[in-house]
């Protein structure tokens, strides 16, 4: 059982999914459950396979063609409360009847049909339809697995999403991602192909461009201005062959929306930061995912909105005061299967006032450096402290997190914050005892199945 499995998906997902509905090749700390929604741990207690694992290879054959399908379930927002209220009142046995035939168009005006369509050979074009007499309809176009001869591909005008991963593409750029169709594209996927660099002017056509999947590729270099013509909202740079990037590079013609980046499973020693010129629009980056790449020192990532950010995986060398300065907006930190860092130093968190979950799991050489290390603290609610050599907890942790809720101390083990307010009535001067609760969830559960 794990404290965070409640927290909100990034969504915001943090976050929330990749392009094309594949789930997002982020990593984080393996065997146990992902603190930042989006940023899922590698599973089995391993690391994930080797760069460029499951990607075509040099022999020319493609990677297997995925089958892709979308999810099933009611409408989303409006349109679904729509025809809900309509479905309700037209089975009514009191409804008058002349209203019957409004309220049965209306509802098959709010609803949505996917139907298909012709598509470029090979290509798979599934249209949904929505509006009064299906005025309005989105396409998503499935190119993928038939190879480099592919590109350019006509798409039809209302194209909403396009996927072309699995092709064995080796370079993008302007002329690739040109026609009519792709003027209002708003998710394009290009993962697993063999890109190793792009054109700086690769995305300048696609206005609407809102979600941007590049990961299981061998990109080395990331231009700088690469994003300024679209409004991207999630971008996916996980799984490539990354050494340096520029925070820079991620500034978007987004107009204020929020920015998820996943940068997991590179190379990358260093994250210059952000040195936009005047005039020049500034990142808005909100979740940022750094997990297993060769970082060993946390990046300074001063002027930036995060609030989600995990550096599992990574040889950080120390975390000291001062580490965090300039992230007080920071709500999700996961410090997860760090390699090699000994001890926190007292003090390490103080500049994250607003952070209210704090993973520190599988950090088994992990010591104590004093209760201090977590003074200013003063918002956190959550704490993973499980696989770590932190236990027993001391005994004065309660007074540096005077809003913590639970912890999270081992395999199963689960601490909660008690409260004893004492006997009645109180005496003048009395203060309520604080203490945690700690059980055990997998006694908890075998004990249940044991009963009746």
């Amino acid at each position: 059982m794990s404290t965070f499995e409640t927290l909100p998906r990034v969504e915001p997902g943090l976050g929330t999914g990749s392009a094309g509905g594949r789930g997002r090749g982020v990593g984080s700390a393996p065997g146990k459950a992902s603190t930042l929604a989006t940023l899922p741990k590698s599973p089995g207690g391993r690391p994930e396979p080797p760069l460029g694992a499951g990607r075509a290879g040099a022999g020319g054959r493609a990677t297997p063609r995925r089958e892709k399908r979308r999810p099933e379930g009611p409408l989303p927002g409006r349109l679904g409360e729509r025809a809900e209220a309509a479905a309700a009142q037209a089975s009514s046995p009191t409804m008058p009847w002349p209203l019957l035939p409004l309220l049965l168009l209306l509802l098959l005006a709010a609803s949505g049909a996917q139907t298909t369509r012709p598509c470029f050979p090979g290509c798979q074009c599934e249209v949904e339809t929505f509006g009064l007499f299906d005025s309005f309809s989105l396409t998503r176009v499935d190119c993928s697995g038939l190879g480099p001869h592919i590109v350019p591909v006509p798409i039809p005008l209302d194209t909403a999403h396009l996927d072309l991963s699995s092709n064995r593409l080796e370079t993008v750029n302007e002329s690739v991602l040109a026609g009519p169709g792709y003027t209002t594209l708003s998710g394009l996927d290009l993962s697993y192909n063999l890109l190793t660099s792009l054109s700086p002017t690769a995305f300048s056509r696609l206005r609407y461009l809102e979600s941007l999947d590049l990961s299981h590729n061998g990109l080395a270099a990331l231009p700088a201005e690469s994003f300024t013509s679209s409004p991207l909202s999630d971008v996916n740079l996980s799984h490539n062959r990354l050494r340096e990037v520029s925070v820079s590079a991620f500034a978007t013609h987004s107009q204020g929306r929020t920015l998820h980046v996943d940068l997991s499973h590179n190379l990358l020693h260093r994250l210059l930061p952000d040195s936009s010129r005047a005039g020049q629009p500034a990142p808005t980056i909100q979740s940022l995912n750094l997990a297993w790449n060769r970082l060993r020192a946390v990046p300074d990532l001063r002027g930036l909105p995060l609030r989600y950010l995990s550096l599992d995986g990574n040889p950080l060398a120390a975390i000291g005061p001062g580490t965090f300065e300039g992230l007080a907006g920071l709500t999700h930190l996961s410090l997860g299967s760090l390699q090699g860092l000994p001890m926190l130093a007292p003090h390490s968190f103080h500049e994250l006032q607003g952070l209210q979950v704090l993973d520190l799991s599988s950090n088994p050489r992990l010591r104590w450096a004093g209760p201090e290390v977590f003074s200013g603290l003063g918002s956190l609610q959550e704490l993973d402290l499980s696989g770590t050599g932190l236990v027993p907890l001391p005994e004065k942790l309660l007074v540096h997190l005077p809003a913590l809720q639970s912890i999270s101390v081992g395999q199963g083990v689960q601490c909660r914050r008690l409260v004893r307010e004492g006997t009645y009535p109180r005496q003048p001067g009395f203060t309520p005892k604080v203490a945690l609760h700690c059980i055990d969830t997998q006694e908890l559960a075998a004990r249940g199945s044991n009963t009746l």
